[in-house]
């Protein structure tokens, strides 16, 4: 890299550091450094640039604590080629820019509708100790000293007199060229500026495309379960509707697409079971929807929590076409606090939601966008969205992990690899209503289901948990206490006792019964797994892959003791132990039941 790559200027209210670090990221992204090709020196860069050396060196070390660049001993610094694969997967099927098909706008025409149905989470969620609630974030979450400094930036005085200027209804072209140049592409979209509006959100987004294309005469696909917003915005114009189903893959193609005008979709989550699509049905969908002249709505559900092999590019990134119109939030942690999204659509599409968003909200504050553009430029976002990512991969972790030790028995979760929540399915006939009181007189919030549904009976044993809004290390404690509540639930109106009474085996019984045995079992997530017991008291433990373990198993009184060296926490627990044919179920202490297996004769 020569200075000619990077040009500073003295005279900018932005310090010779700050530009230099900018300037670097820039490069960086733009790929001029191969994997084994090193940076030049402190000296030599301050050399050409003609700064000091402490000024090189202080951007190369912040770069190097945000995670672009790592030093090697005695060799000097290069860019970091995990962290960039990182920010670019679901990026790889780039395709040229894509137009979105031609929808009229209509008739400005609402109709009355019943109320919006929702989850209404406790105001004070944060003196709750256990709040499983997606969408709200614990204050660790947010990158304050990064965003102070954006902030204080965008307060100079040659920054103001750019912002504060009169700008009629544009946003702020800074952040409009970031997210041009910086989100898009990591979901292999390509944009011209005219094609992207700035909003409050992906839910104003929702509510101006809804104004520019339904009315009375569109038929909206809403998948199922689904958007409550979407559906709500939907009648509000007077559309027909159409239900959608979902399954473990995201929405199911079936020829119910072929009469809707409009779809809407969550590919990358699916809202609210987390879901991705496959990338088959995206295909699939793309096709039906040229050959129906079906507009796509994508609404980019945490798009910025990837799921690294298992992520896929965006839908509009694949549309040839033009039937896809693009909706995404900037940050799911900033959704509650800044409220920034943006449309990528047709600029005559874009145009008209301008024009509904003058007559509404106006756009948003612009010190507001000038200060997202440069944590943007300043390489803050691109570190955020590692740093969440693999805090939220660890939480997620933790969370089934825990549903897995304390509620193997009871539930029933999907295998998600990345997101934010867990669509849990309990046991048929569980009274979600009250299984959510009783949790929060103990201080545990999950969310019921029903808003999701266009009937709110279609889904009686369902609620969903979510990760962003409490640390990792309470995850366990939260799930140990909504196990009780389950559990206690389960066995109201029973004798304390009664279960274990009826049938447990004595000590000398387990042994006979244990000793060389086999149990198959399955995890909260459908996995298969074995456990063989052996006469010398150790045992093995095999799941799919190389999950693997060993441990040791013995006898106490009546009760059946184990303790494996990784799984379940590597702790030992006792249980009292009942056998009906190959069929073997688990009690704790409290005589409730814990788990059940088969065992392999």
């Amino acid at each position: 890299m020569s200075s000619f790559l990077i040009q500073l200027e003295p005279d900018l209210e932005l310090g010779l550091r700050d530009q230099l670090r900018q300037k670097l990221v820039a490069v960086i992204l733009d790929g001029a450094f191969g994997g084994d090709q090193r940076l030049p020196s402190s000296r030599q860069l301050s050399r050409e640039l003609k700064v000091s050396r402490n000024t090189v060196t202080a951007a190369y070390q912040q770069l190097v604590d945000e995670g672009y660049l790592i030093a090697r001993e005695r060799s000097g610094l290069y860019v970091n080629q995990d962290f960039l694969q990182t920010l670019h997967r679901g990026s790889e099927e780039r395709l040229p820019v894509v137009r979105s098909a031609k929808v009229a706008p209509v008739d400005r025409l609402a109709t009355p509708t019943e109320g919006l149905r929702g989850f209404q989470y406790p105001s004070d969620w944060q003196a709750y100790p256990y709040p499983f609630i997606d969408g709200r974030f614990d204050r660790s979450l947010f990158p304050v000293s990064e965003w102070r400094e954006a902030n204080r930036l965008s307060l100079s005085v040659s920054e103001v007199n750019q912002w504060s200027t009169d700008s009629g209804e544009g946003d702020d072209p800074q952040l409009i060229e970031q997210i041009r140049t910086k989100v898009l592409p990591l979901r292999g979209i390509r944009a011209r500026p005219e094609e992207i509006l700035i909003t409050m959100g992906a839910q104003q987004a929702l509510h101006l495309l809804s104004e520019v294309l339904l009315g009375p005469s569109s038929v909206c696909g809403v998948e199922e379960p689904g958007s409550p917003e979407m559906r709500y915005l939907a009648a509000r114009r007077g559309a027909s509707m159409r239900r959608l189903p979902t399954d473990e893959n995201g929405l199911v193609i079936s020829d119910a697409l072929n009469a809707c005008s409009l779809i809407h979709v969550t590919p990358s989550h699916q809202r609210p079971t987390g879901a991705v699509l496959a990338l088959e049905r995206r295909r699939d969908l793309l096709e039906r929807a040229a050959a129906n002249g079906t507009t796509i709505l994508e609404e980019d559900f945490e798009f910025d929590i990837t799921g690294g092999a298992h992520s896929f590019p965006a839908l509009k990134s694949l549309d040839r076409k033009g039937h896809v119109i693009y909706v995404a939030n900037l940050s799911k942690a900033f959704v509650t606090s800044l409220r920034l999204g943006f449309i990528v659509a047709e600029p005559h599409i874009i145009a008209a939601a301008r024009l509904y968003r003058k007559f509404s909200t106006g756009h948003a504050p612009l010190n507001n966008q000038r200060t997202a553009a440069l944590f943007l430029a300043l390489g803050h976002y691109n570190s955020m969205t590692v740093r969440l990512n693999r805090i939220f991969q660890s939480r997620l972790f933790e969370l089934r992990e825990g549903l897995n030790y304390y509620l193997q028995h009871f539930l029933a979760i999907p295998p998600l690899l990345s997101g934010t929540t867990y669509w849990v399915r309990g046991p048929a006939g569980l009274d979600v209503s009250a299984l959510t009181k009783a949790a929060a007189a103990r201080g545990v919030i999950v969310e019921p289901v029903e808003h999701y549904y266009a009937e709110s009976d279609q889904a009686p044993n369902v609620f969903r948990m979510g990760i962003t809004s409490l640390p990792v290390e309470r995850i366990r404690g939260g799930v140990a206490a909504l196990a009780d509540v389950l559990r206690d639930l389960q066995t109201a109106g029973q004798e304390p006792g009664a279960a274990r009474l009826e049938g447990a085996l004595s000590g000398d019984q387990i042994r006979g019964a244990l000793n060389g045995a086999m149990l198959r079992c399955k995890t909260v997530y459908g996995e298969p797994y074995t456990i063989e017991l052996f006469e010398d008291g150790t045992m093995t433990g095999r799941a799919g892959g190389d999950d693997r373990d060993t441990g040791a198993w013995w006898v106490e009184g009546d009760q059946w003791v184990r303790q494996w060296r990784n799984w379940a926490y590597g702790e030992a627990a006792g249980y009292y132990i009942t056998i009906d044919g190959d069929r073997i179920r688990w009690f704790n202490k409290q005589n409730k039941l814990v788990n059940a297996a088969e065992i392999v004769r």
